[in-house]
């Protein structure tokens, strides 16, 4: 049985771009009350403007960088001007930096992933449940990564901030028991959205090759999770749901389509 988001408030963190835009848009498609929430105000007040046609109750953007506390408060307090309780969080900011190996790693890409991926969760969760626990069947849906699960060369600082992404949802499920709050996490695999071109800032070239000769992840695939997520009756919890594309079988085994031969 699915329970019905219309009406239901659903709060997005990184709402501009990638999965964050995507899942807004399919959460506006079941009626639901948006509080978007990224660093690039622009970008994220033409995602609820697309929000409101594809039939949103309500679209509502601020400003929010889940690296500063004082940005996380400022939402915080935004969002309890608009409403007393929240639905669902959706924890989705973050992203990764550099393909560096520990030994040629950079202070600044490190404290980036850190901040947003780690301490991002964990300040906004904080800000956030006192709108949640008083609200059985309300859901925080935490964006991890296969990364979080297994580790490669050149991701020493993004599998860990996403194995501890993993880390706090068990922490906090079992911290919420009794609460009928739902934490869970959706870890994909291999995914098109600017998680590369951030990854490799800005090298588009660099970027294509991740997605070569396969076809990967889209948003749209990891919000229609999301809301299914969201959905179920408040006695069902998705405690973690690791997702990839059928080329990937494993994160070092991917199958990839030899490109077409060039036209004489």
């Amino acid at each position: 049985m699915k329970t019905s988001l219309a009406g239901k408030w659903v709060l997005i963190t990184g709402a501009s771009s990638g999965f964050g835009a995507a899942t807004a848009l399919k959460f506006a498609a079941e009626g639901s009350r948006l509080l978007l929430g990224a660093r690039r105000v622009d970008r994220l007040e033409a995602v609820a403007q697309e929000c409101l046609k594809a039939g949103a109750a309500a679209t509502h953007v601020h400003r929010l960088d889940v690296s500063e506390t004082p940005s996380v408060e400022a939402f915080a307090q935004w969002t309890r001007t608009l409403t007393d309780k929240v639905d669902v969080l959706i924890n989705n900011a973050g992203g990764a930096h550099g393909i560096d190996t520990v030994a040629n790693g950079k202070d600044a890409d490190w404290e980036a992933m850190v901040q947003s991926n780690l301490l991002g969760v964990m300040r906004v969760t904080r800000a956030i449940l006192p709108l949640m626990v008083q609200n059985p069947g309300a859901s925080i849906l935490n964006i991890g990564s296969i990364a979080g699960r297994v580790a490669y060369e050149g991701g020493s600082v993004y599998c860990g901030v996403k194995s501890a992404e993993l880390m706090i949802t068990r922490a906090l499920r079992l911290e919420l028991s009794g609460t009928g709050v739902r934490v869970g996490s959706i870890d994909p695999g291999l995914a098109e959205t600017e998680f590369s071109m951030v990854r490799f800032k800005g090298d588009a070239t660099k970027s294509a090759k991740v997605y070569e000769g396969l076809e990967p992840l889209t948003g749209d695939d990891i919000a229609d999770i999301l809301v299914f997520c969201a959905s179920r009756p408040p006695h069902v919890c998705i405690d973690e749901l690791l997702v990839k594309c059928t080329a990937q079988a494993a994160i070092h085994k991917v199958h990839r389509q030899p490109a077409a031969p060039a036209k004489a």
